[in-house]
């Protein structure tokens, strides 16, 4: 059954050139069945380009479930005739008056016609056998028509909307890492413009609106992966400085004293094992660096002696300072074993002030070497601190040592290690410690002790 091509609307409905326009151009309709429900979803996904409402689809639906078929075929005809009562009814109680504004937006969509009869009722006339010869009501027949379009549309827009989600997710953690990259790299006192790439960022967010299209996005986020680049740049000529200065301490000819003193086989034992964990531990620049506790300048005026061995002569920061102290690891016979385990226990950068500070004074020190285990397991139990070993330099730098003044020497041998033998920093001091007897036996007592 097929109606003719041209119906008029009726009652005071005037006859416009778009409703003849869209009867005309759904005249041929495919002989290809396709699920009503199937056009549903397409029609549904392009909601926004066709111009359809949520309610507009509401009764869109509706309709549909009038339909007796699974599948919209033009051999069993697309007209549908329900009254109103019965589509508010199926459209969730929808008033009449709502109903009505909501048809006409279906016709202006294109997915509906109308079909009406003389006198403007919805019905269908059967002939024998049960089979519909006249029918008048709305018309389904665009949605076989225009099936493919809507499929294309719906899969267009799936697409654009999964670009647009990857997109925004791209942007997120984009984000997030900018966000973690300044705050790790303030924290370590990382060597950049902190502030400035704050800023940077903070820029580029002012500039995203609320409701945002796939163009600003990825100009916004081009940008973003931008200074993402510089930061991780920073961070990388930073950390590859410091594994240069590591590869190269673990790579010093290893010297062995000409003369070693003789150790207990427990004592022996006790240091194979403690080097074999310290090999196990973090590397010589740990992830979590400590901040210095006492400034650049104030460290250099305590040890002067530094300035010499830095290159050109002269430490301008943090990193000269590092350098400068893996060349005095290198000249006092420190093993890494031994500044691993300063590293751990006072921080890398801490360790180094220390390490400054014992070659200021190496003339009266016998063994660096020991000497730094001691401070540094002083460190673990909170005893010790490069805070009073920097001031009392610097109160003595610039007073002339007398000859005659006897130099304390350090007992700390190959194989033991005796925390009395802390540098001179002041007379009272040295008298204190002089007298530690006790502490030296306790010191002991938990050397040797398997």
């Amino acid at each position: 059954m097929r109606e003719t091509v041209v119906s008029t609307p009726f009652g005071r409905r005037p006859m416009t050139l778009a409703l003849l326009v869209s009867q005309v151009a759904n005249k041929d309709i495919p002989d290809k069945p396709i699920s009503k429900w199937q056009v549903f979803q397409h029609v549904r996904e392009a909601r926004e380009h066709l111009g359809a409402s949520d309610r507009a689809l509401a009764i869109l639906n509706a309709l549909l479930s009038f339909y007796p078929e699974p599948a919209l075929s033009a051999k069993t005809g697309t007209i549908v005739w329900p009254s109103n009562e019965q589509l508010c009814a199926r459209a969730n109680g929808m008033s009449l008056a709502t109903l009505r504004r909501h048809i006409a937006i279906l016709l202006d969509c294109g997915l509906i016609l109308r079909r009406d009869s003389p006198n403007g009722k919805r019905f269908a006339r059967k002939g024998e056998g049960g089979s519909v010869v006249q029918a008048y009501g709305f018309d389904l027949a665009p949605l076989l028509t225009r099936a493919d379009e809507f499929r294309r549309m719906a899969e267009t827009i799936i697409a654009e909307r999964q670009a647009l989600k990857i997109l925004r997710e791209r942007m997120t953690l984009c984000r997030r890492d900018i966000v973690k990259l300044i705050e790790s790299g303030r924290e370590n006192s990382i060597p950049h413009d902190w502030n400035e790439a704050e800023e940077s960022y903070r820029t580029i967010i002012a500039e995203l609106p609320r409701k945002a299209t796939k163009p600003i996005l990825e100009q916004i986020e081009a940008q973003l992966e931008t200074l993402r680049r510089q930061i991780i740049n920073a961070l990388d000529s930073f950390i590859n400085a410091a594994e240069l200065s590591r590869n190269e301490s673990q790579s010093e000819t290893h010297k062995q004293e000409s003369k070693p003193e003789s150790q207990s086989e427990s004592v022996s034992v006790l240091e194979k094992r403690n080097e074999a964990a310290l090999s196990l531990s973090t590397s010589l620049f740990t992830k979590t660096a400590q901040k210095p506790a006492l400034p650049l300048p104030l460290v250099l005026e305590a040890c002067s002696s530094l300035n010499g061995l830095a290159q050109g002569g002269e430490i301008r920061n943090w990193r000269d300072f590092s350098a400068a102290t893996t060349v005095v690891r290198s000249m006092l016979q420190i093993t890494p074993s031994t500044w691993q385990e300063a590293c751990g226990s006072l921080g890398e950068q801490q360790a180094a002030i220390t390490l400054g500070a014992i070659y200021q004074r190496s003339g009266a020190i016998v063994n660096p070497g020991g000497y730094l285990r001691v401070l540094s397991r002083r460190a673990q139990s909170g005893r010790f601190s490069a805070t009073p070993m920097i001031m009392a330099l610097r109160r003595t730098s610039d007073k002339p040592e007398s000859p005659s003044a006897p130099c304390v020497e350090p007992a700390i041998q190959s194989g033991e290690e005796n925390p009395a033998d802390d540098i001179p920093i002041s007379a009272a001091l040295l008298r204190s410690l002089a007298q530690s007897n006790t502490l030296q036996a306790k010191m002991r007592r938990n050397l040797i002790q398997p």
